[in-house]
């Protein structure tokens, strides 16, 4: 066995409580040179009378490892371990002073989880495991109030450009929530409301005024009243980096340089501000000179932004805040933002915008997830780009898996497109099937599924502006076959839990091949979908257990016998296949499914 392959440390992803009860423990080996991992554990005081052994089972595999997990329940909470790990003629004990040839009575230096301290379980807000995010670009979601239209409005449906208007606001989504309820939306992710003077409103004025052209705090305060009685939750935009230039602490330091009250309130190299060789004086996101970093250092600065935080909260009742380039930001004021808003409100959403790995906010003291870029990118290089083959998109697709804990994996925000990317059908070179296979492989993983608005119709579009087009409300600009794909994929997702919680198992992935067949499992159903992402027809042949299946999708029934099972599937293509496993009754509430056509 290649011992350099084998890692674990402590805390992070590989020792982590899922609850308050349950520990998850992994350790990771090379790819197919382990056969048996057993997990020795106990108490750390009395090890002689409380000890155990937990098989681990191999719960993903990228291309160089092998990533076993086992769930423990310590009876009283304290943790002490180490590894029997087996090869095919030898085995080694593995423990936190290294490799020994046999089970090591030296308890002291097995790898230790002091104690389940309560404070320390990260528990992210229940309700996003059962999510369905929509994202919206105020300006170009709906004009509902043209008596707020800023000056030189375009007529809607236009040509978007950085600068222009077209007269988007919170009325106009109140108009619009019959649509988002139809399609199984649960919550609604804004781009930021608040006072700015670009349609991006990224560079904010006043973070205590929503902009004019939007409504007001009371329009907001009916849209969150209106969306709560939908049992449908609010995402508002905070972007805590940077201000605005026309930040009215910003426009006083840029009058009276380092004599200002608020000169501390920003990263200011030198004296004057000012723009040299395309460089401005001071810090900024990017270069860009309309948007100064915030000193998050400062205690004022930090005392501002908190309030900003816990006033549209306690005010207003948002649910989540999405926090802007929240890696650029110290990790200090984020624990501190955390503290801040779980007071009010444990069960308020926190959501960092990375793109990159992000383990380290997410420990509980933080963010409760992520915006998962790694998963939007590892399915667009399978269903749109076609970078590589089912063998490399399901490695992908385990090594996320081990990433994260399990619990933060149940509750990340996936998302294929946004307003900072080009969207989705544009990237599947406008061929919708394989849209939908995109989408497909979203709403039925793990995590919280995000759609960007208009997605539903077939909007597309390059990367900004092109991405933030005026969303189509003429029936005749819609693509309502596609709509009902959405609504009935989602509609499914929230009927059976397997899809949101259960287990992940590829059951066919090959290289050089683009057919893909994976399950998803829980103790009450299992899933089989098999997807033809090829431009020809194809016949996929997986194994079936004995039982009665569904095809959901085209809603046959059949019963099959123990082996092999063929389906021939068209062009980008797909089948869902479901299994009973144990009496269960839909839960309350969960929206109906009607049968769709893929194509």
């Amino acid at each position: 066995m290649l011992l350099e392959a084998i890692y674990h440390r402590p805390k992070q992803n590989w020792c982590y409580a899922y609850d308050q009860e349950t520990l998850h423990v992994r350790i990771r080996t090379k790819r197919n040179d382990i056969s048996k991992v057993t997990l020795v554990w106990g108490d750390k005081y009395r090890f002689d009378t409380y000890k155990y052994e937990t098989e681990m089972t191999v719960f993903a595999s990228d291309r160089l490892f092998d990533y076993w997990e086992a769930s423990v329940k310590p009876p009283f909470r304290r943790f002490t371990y180490g590894f029997l790990i087996h090869g095919d003629n030898e085995q080694v004990w593995f423990d936190e002073k290294g490799f020994s040839d046999e089970i090591s009575d030296d308890i002291p230096t097995y790898f230790n989880f002091p104690y389940m301290n309560k404070p320390d379980i990260h528990e992210p807000p229940a309700w996003v495991k059962e999510a369905v995010f929509y994202q919206i670009f105020p300006e170009r979601f709906a004009n509902g109030d043209p008596s707020l239209d800023p000056e030189h409005v375009e007529e809607w449906g236009g040509t978007p450009t950085p600068y222009n208007y077209f007269g988007g606001d919170i009325q106009g989504v109140i108009d619009h929530l019959d649509h988002l309820q139809k399609l199984g939306v649960t919550c609604i992710y804004f781009t930021p409301l608040f006072e700015s003077p670009t349609n991006h409103k990224y560079d904010t004025i006043d973070y205590m005024k929503i902009d004019p052209q939007f409504g007001d705090e009371e329009k907001l305060k009916e849209l969150v009243r209106e969306c709560h009685q939908r049992d449908m939750k609010v995402m508002l935009d905070a972007v805590f980096n940077h201000s605005g230039r026309l930040f009215e602490p910003f426009q006083d330091v840029i009058k009276h340089g380092p004599d200002s009250k608020y000169a501390d309130w920003f990263i200011i190299r030198e004296f004057p501000i000012d723009v040299v060789d395309d460089i401005p004086t001071y810090d900024t996101f990017s270069f860009e000179r309309n948007m100064p970093k915030f000193n998050t250092e400062n205690p004022e600065v930090k005392e501002y932004l908190l309030n900003v935080a816990r006033y549209w909260i306690e005010e207003v009742g948002i649910d989540s805040w999405r926090l802007d380039v929240a890696n650029e930001v110290d990790h200090q004021f984020w624990r501190e933002f955390r503290q801040a808003v779980k007071e009010i409100n444990p069960d308020v959403y926190i959501l960092g915008e990375i793109w990159h790995d992000s383990m380290m906010w997410l420990q509980g003291d933080q963010f409760d997830a992520v915006m998962n870029y790694l998963f939007t990118n590892s399915v667009l290089d399978f269903f749109a780009k076609d970078a590589v083959d089912s063998k490399q998109f399901a490695e992908a697709i385990y090594s996320l898996q081990a990433f994260y804990p399990q619990h933060i994996s149940e509750v990340m925000f996936n998302l294929l497109d946004s307003h900072d990317t080009p969207r989705l059908l544009h990237m599947c070179q406008e061929d919708k099937r394989k849209m939908k296979l995109a989408a497909l492989f979203q709403l039925t993983y793990t995590g919280a599924p995000c759609i960007y608005y208009g997605d539903e119709f077939g909007l597309t579009g390059e990367n900004d502006p092109g991405c933030r087009k005026c969303m189509v409300w003429e029936e005749k600009d819609q693509d309502l076959d596609l709509f009902d794909f959405y609504r009935n994929l989602i509609a499914l997702r929230r009927m059976y839990p397997a899809f949101r919680t259960g287990s992940l198992t590829f059951l066919q992935a090959e290289a050089e091949d683009k057919r893909l067949v994976y399950e998803r499992r829980d103790e009450h159903h299992s899933f089989i979908i098999a997807v033809n992402n090829e431009d020809k027809a194809q016949t996929i042949s997986f194994p079936l257990d004995q039982g009665r299946y569904e095809d959901v999708w085209a809603g046959d029934p059949f019963t099959h016998e123990q082996g092999l099972y063929s389906v021939s599937l068209q062009p980008y293509d797909f089948v869902i296949l479901k299994k009973q496993l144990k009496s269960t009754e839909v839960p309350e509430g969960s929206a109906p499914f009607a049968n769709a056509a893929c194509n």
